[in-house]
């Protein structure tokens, strides 16, 4: 009887924290937030963001989606085109995916003087299942190498 009670328990326990419903494509939802990006389409960029979202780069840390909406896109949105990503880890279950490697981007200026540039570093992306089912970004962190000019 002990035997039995055990099986039973150990099988409720794997059903009940065993993941229930599909998983989301993470590459789908990293291709949206980049098409976003080199489209300068802000509002799509800030519609994917998690209300409680956190953004870190360096030293740098936005909290919230209206901060990391001011402060993050809408500041760098229009320095910044042409984000390439080169994904080197993912991973995804029902309620979080994520993304992480390495980005390049084309770095703008309004100065005619200063030369082309181009800045490249690490990223991971990570997105959250929210409870009306829809997938945001809730934590996005750069790690930049210093600008470099383009020949």
């Amino acid at each position: 009887m002990k035997y039995s009670f055990g099986i039973v328990l150990v099988t409720m326990l794997f059903t009940a924290c065993s993941p229930s419903g599909d998983a989301v494509n993470v590459q789908d939802l990293d291709r949206q937030f980049i098409d976003a990006w080199n489209n300068k389409n802000a509002d799509k960029i800030t519609a994917l963001l998690a209300e409680d979202v956190d953004f870190l780069q360096g030293n740098v840390h936005y909290k919230g989606k209206s901060d990391v909406a001011k402060q993050w896109v809408q500041a760098t949105l229009p320095t910044l085109a042409n984000l390439k990503t080169n994904v080197v880890s993912s991973a995804v279950d029902t309620h979080v995916a994520y993304e992480a490697g390495t980005f390049a981007v084309d770095v703008l200026t309004n100065e005619p003087e200063q030369p082309k540039a181009f800045g490249e570093g690490n990223f991971m992306l990570l997105w959250k299942k929210g409870d009306d089912g829809t997938w945001k970004l809730s934590y996005a962190q750069l790690e930049d190498l210093p600008v470099q000019a383009k020949n």
